[in-house]
């Protein structure tokens, strides 16, 4: 039998330092954006950096999340 993978979806997160907190520790936040499983990679990076002009918070990450099923058949 082969192994199929069969994508589900694809999230785009950005994380965030948010402050420091009282031990003087990075504080993060995470905004994640859902995002069509067959977008380019290049595309999402533009969309990013353009969603990082609109943020707060100074951006320390850009993440592509891509999640899929495994399928035995």
């Amino acid at each position: 039998m082969a192994l199929t993978n069969i994508p589900q979806g694809t999230t785009l997160a950005l994380k965030l330092q948010k402050g420091i907190s009282g031990s003087g520790s990075p504080v993060y936040v995470t905004r994640n954006y859902a995002c069509k499983p067959d977008a380019v990679d290049q595309d999402l990076f533009d969309v990013a950096l353009g969603l990082v002009s609109l943020q707060t918070y100074p951006v320390v990450d850009i993440t592509r999340v891509n999640t899929s099923m495994l399928v035995n058949m």
